[in-house]
């Protein structure tokens, strides 16, 4: 569990689909006419591809970075913020979708805002493919990788277990098949997990040219890992039942000024989903439950 919650708080998630640059220079395809689907169905075919896996889960050096999403909640004079925010802002624009401008904004923000960074797995993972990615694009990031000489002198976003980044998935769990998807622990909480697309549809979407399918996908991810967060935090006691209700509210405000006048569909869905999960466990929460005449509660 987490000593302090920041006054900035950016619950994050990052997505990733195969580099076709990386499979041309990796596997030496000297094919000027090859296609990036040719590319990388290349690369999932060396990373041990089969009828079962198709898309084998590749090292993310490999990788290219494609979206970044935020849920960002903030103390203001006026109170408590949230907005979500979400790179690139405009994939028709070849400069912001780039994959060094992703990486860059989101790295030299952090280091700027010096935010709590709250992930799922993503100390080893949505972190990690950031650096190794920042690296194959030359990028500087001076801000994020400054390390203080104590660990109460500052921040450290390299530093594991501190509150600088809490990672969801270290804090619940160990490894193994006993550790929790995001997806599961989220719909057992009514939280929505992935209900309309997986991580798996994320390459064939960007294959397929539909860039903004996966920007979406990022921001119900985004605002997964949120919820979830507040639900760890409330259960180690930085809530109140009554704040901890505020704090719901804020992000019921959050997606209807999201989706007014008919804008971001893929946030009406997931209202949608969310309150679909919760009006199943709270009725399932007021039935009757028959435990026979040898059953009994153990306290």
């Amino acid at each position: 569990m987490f000593k302090e919650m920041f006054d900035r708080v950016w619950a994050f998630d990052a997505e990733w689909v195969p580099d076709q640059l990386a499979g041309r220079l990796l596997y030496d395809v000297d094919d000027e006419a090859a296609t990036e689907r040719e590319i990388i169905e290349r690369m999932w075919k060396e990373g041990g591809a089969t009828e079962e896996d198709p898309m084998p889960f590749l090292k993310m050096v490999a990788c290219r970075v494609v979206s970044i999403a935020v849920l960002e909640r903030w103390k203001s004079p006026d109170g408590v913020k949230l907005r979500l925010l979400s790179l690139p802002r405009d994939v028709n624009d070849p400069v912001e979708s780039s994959e060094r401008h992703i990486v860059s904004t989101f790295l030299d923000a952090v280091g700027f805002r010096k935010p709590q960074l709250v992930g799922f797995n993503s100390y080893d993972s949505d972190l990690k493919v950031l650096i190794q990615r920042a690296l194959v694009n030359n990028v500087q990031a001076a801000g994020f990788n400054e390390r203080p000489n104590k660990p109460w002198d500052g921040k450290d976003y390299y530093a594991r277990g501190t509150d600088c980044h809490i990672d969801i998935k270290y804090v619940v769990s160990g490894w193994g098949k006993g550790t929790p998807s995001l997806h599961e622990l989220a719909t057992l909480c009514g939280v929505p997990g992935k209900f309309d697309m997986d991580g798996h549809a994320v390459a064939e979407s960007w294959l397929n040219g539909d860039h903004q399918k996966i920007v979406d996908y990022n921001e119900c991810d985004a605002v997964t890992t949120y919820l979830v967060w507040l639900r760890l935090a409330f259960f180690g006691g930085k809530f109140t039942e009554d704040e901890y209700a505020e704090e719901i509210r804020r992000v019921h405000e959050l997606l209807e000024r999201e989706t007014a006048g008919g804008a971001k569909p893929h946030l009406t869905r997931y209202a949608e989903e969310w309150r679909r999960l919760t009006e199943i466990i709270e009725h399932f929460d007021e039935a009757p439950v028959n435990v026979g005449s040898a059953g009994r509660a153990n306290v």
